[in-house]
């Protein structure tokens, strides 16, 4: 019914700084800074991804510079350790690399960062080529649509397909990518149904109902319809 979501690559960078395997620790800073990045992909052959090389990698050589480490440490951080010792990007990059695909929808490639706690993803094709790197930035940008686009989304396909006249009469009005529904409705079951449709639409920051059913004389609201100002249970 909606209308096609936005996917990786309509948001993700296309023109990424990488680097090889052999990368030196002071040539992969240096492409950090000048590329103003904070973690760049590992390639190796034509192209394809085989790590993630970060700035949390780097560090431990900073932290762990002038330290001598106690046993426990040394059990606790061994992996910081190690990371320390490193010189290339081989020894200090995160391997096997999390990546998605650029069909991707940005809610799959969200609940990825999300569930592993990273703040970026390379982007890859079938073959595990680099085609682009996608940050959370990137996956925010959504919520800058227009409220005028939003809501003509939300009139074409929530409300014209749940609630169609004559048996409906709705109001949609955005503001700040909050939607509000307001009107009389033939059916008030329907209304869980809609606040699950209108916070699919991409942009949409939550959504609010002032919905009674239709045919009640004496203006009172449907029981089981949302009360003004609070969201329909999802």
């Amino acid at each position: 019914m909606h209308g096609t979501p936005h996917i990786v690559s309509d948001v993700m960078t296309h023109t990424v700084a990488a680097v090889g395997r052999k990368a030196t620790f002071k040539e992969i800073v240096r492409l950090m800074q000048d590329w103003s990045v904070s973690a760049l992909p590992v390639l190796e052959g034509e192209g394809r991804v085989v790590g993630l090389v970060s700035e949390a990698d780097l560090l431990p050589k900073e932290e762990f510079r002038n330290s001598d480490p106690d046993r426990y440490t040394q059990l606790r951080r061994l992996s910081d350790l190690a990371k320390a010792g490193a010189v290339t990007a081989e020894e200090l990059m995160t391997s096997p690399a999390l990546t998605t695909r650029p069909d991707a929808t940005l809610a799959q490639a969200a609940r990825t960062m999300a569930h592993s706690r990273v703040k970026r993803l390379p982007v890859v094709n079938e073959l595990g080529m680099l085609e682009g790197i996608v940050s959370r930035a990137d996956l925010l940008k959504v919520f800058l649509r227009g409220d005028e686009e939003i809501e003509e989304e939300v009139r074409r396909e929530v409300v014209a397909y749940l609630f169609p006249t004559p048996g409906s009469a709705i109001r949609v009005q955005v503001h700040d990518g909050v939607v509000k529904l307001a009107g009389r409705v033939r059916d008030t079951s329907l209304i869980p149904v809609a606040a699950r449709l209108v916070r699919a639409v991409e942009g949409v920051v939550d959504v609010e109902f002032e919905l009674v059913r239709r045919g009640h004389s004496d203006g009172s609201p449907d029981p089981q319809a949302a009360q003004p100002g609070k969201s329909a249970p999802a």
